[in-house]
């Protein structure tokens, strides 16, 4: 009779521990598995700028604005992707992961017409980047989650369905979208720039957009669409003037995702490491290769003359091949030939006139033994040398003796650099242009107007 008691509880304990055994498996949703998948990968952005007078180098003081928006990883080493306009003329930029490490982010190259920029964030350990998905398969009805900053309340998480597809959206007379996706999961203030998520917990979209007035109606880019501005943004070309010469098409239609070699160009390392037509590009070193976007990233940070190692398959086989990557300028040339001596001093010479005559300046590259007056910021620039009387650099208030640090989104520490930038086919993408100069121990920074009002075109 004694015994009766605590086997009747120990019954009481077996079931009730039964109960939460079973009650937590049921808790593990896919939706939860999902988004515990993604959430390592999603960035909180957090920005402030300054508001300032038109053309001016002086900040003005004591008038911040505070913004936000979100981010996703798209490289170990802390590259994010997120919407131009969240981080559209900051100052200060705060990115925070999931498990509330924060650190400060830099811009590093943007798209205005497809509103979407990379930033960078510099991690002690490599970072979790998110899955990636297609949008080349997507369901009407399908379920989706958006991720997101939303109006300041960070990962926050809302649950909707795929509303529609192919939708073009003008938000207004300078910004439109074409082929978005459009949802009902809930998109606020703050979101913008976040993951839209399957059931696999994978990215589909990125979202931008809502329909103001409106319930429940929000776009996404779709994911397809911005891995290939991804590239772009990515590429060494843009980022560190280096050059592969390979041309890729991604390939993405469901389950099936691969990047096609479409053609190399005559002369450039991909037609010396014996890439062709038809060629499926799989693998760069240690990362595996899905797409263009994967391609350049793989390739960024490497020097010209580094060896890279591709992995492809060529009629169903696999090899391998060793390619080299090239300057800009030996690209431009026949590939990966050093700088002879004649085209240094063409370079010098064409950024001498550009430089002064779109700009109103005469630069020369800081001394070696000026440079770590910079500080640990910069890794050179060009001393302005002579101001043109009247020019569009005088109206802005550059002074003999600054150093230009910046012009757009690229460093200016070389001839080469200035060329680039000034070249008449990518200057009216991005005028007004906005440069950065360093003056003592000041980055001071504002906007030129190199070329006719008229000839500029928006990006």
């Amino acid at each position: 009779m004694l015994h009766r008691p605590l086997a009747s509880g120990l019954c009481v304990c077996a079931l009730f521990i039964a109960s939460s055994a079973f009650a937590t498996e049921l808790r593990m949703t896919p939706a939860v598995k999902a988004i515990q998948k993604a959430m390592p990968s999603v960035v909180n952005i957090h920005t402030e700028k300054t508001a300032e007078d038109a053309d001016s180098l002086s900040p003005v003081k004591d008038r911040k604005t505070n913004g936000m928006g979100t981010g996703i990883l798209v490289d170990e080493r802390g590259y994010i992707v997120t919407n131009y306009h969240v981080v559209s003329g900051v100052e200060t930029l705060r990115a925070t992961l999931s498990d509330s490490s924060s650190y400060t982010a830099r811009v590093i190259s943007y798209d205005k017409k497809h509103d979407l920029a990379i930033i960078k964030i510099d991690a002690s350990k490599p970072l979790t980047v998110l899955p990636l998905g297609t949008s080349s398969d997507l369901m009407l009805g399908e379920t989706v989650f958006a991720i997101g900053n939303a109006f300041g309340y960070p990962d926050t998480i809302t649950q909707g369905l795929v509303s529609a597809l192919h939708r073009d959206v003008e938000v207004n007379e300078k910004q439109g979208y074409k082929n978005l996706i459009q949802t009902d999961a809930s998109i606020n203030p703050g979101n913008s720039g976040g993951p839209l998520i399957n059931l696999d917990g994978e990215v589909i979209g990125i979202n931008v957009a809502i329909r103001a007035g409106a319930q429940r109606i929000g776009f996404a880019i779709p994911m397809d669409d911005a891995r290939k501005i991804i590239a772009e943004l990515l590429s060494g070309e843009r980022l560190s003037q280096t050059f592969h010469g390979a041309i890729l098409t991604d390939v993405k239609k469901g389950e099936q995702r691969f990047l096609r070699v479409d053609g190399v160009k005559p002369g450039s390392p991909a037609e010396q490491s014996g890439l062709k037509v038809g060629d499926v590009v799989t693998k760069i070193g240690s990362i595996t290769v899905t797409d263009a976007a994967d391609f350049e990233r793989a390739c960024l940070g490497r020097p010209a003359g580094e060896k890279v190692e591709i992995s492809f398959r060529r009629s169903d086989k696999s090899d391998t091949a060793s390619m080299t990557l090239a300057t800009i300028a030996a690209g431009r040339r026949s590939g990966s030939e050093p700088t002879s001596a004649p085209v240094r001093q063409q370079t010098e010479e064409l950024a001498h006139d550009k430089a002064y005559r779109l700009m109103g300046i005469r630069i020369v590259p800081v001394a070696e033994s000026e440079k770590r007056q910079l500080g640990d910021k910069y890794r050179g620039g060009m001393k302005i040398t002579e101001v043109k009387p009247q020019s569009t650099a005088a109206q802005n208030g550059i002074h003999v003796g600054d150093v230009l640090v910046g012009l757009h989104v690229w460093e200016t520490v070389n001839f080469e650099n200035i060329n680039y930038v000034l070249d008449h086919q990518q200057l009216p993408t991005f005028n007004p242009l906005k440069f950065y100069i360093l003056r003592g121990n000041e980055t001071l920074y504002g906007h030129l107007q190199v070329i006719p009002q008229t000839a500029a075109k928006p990006r």
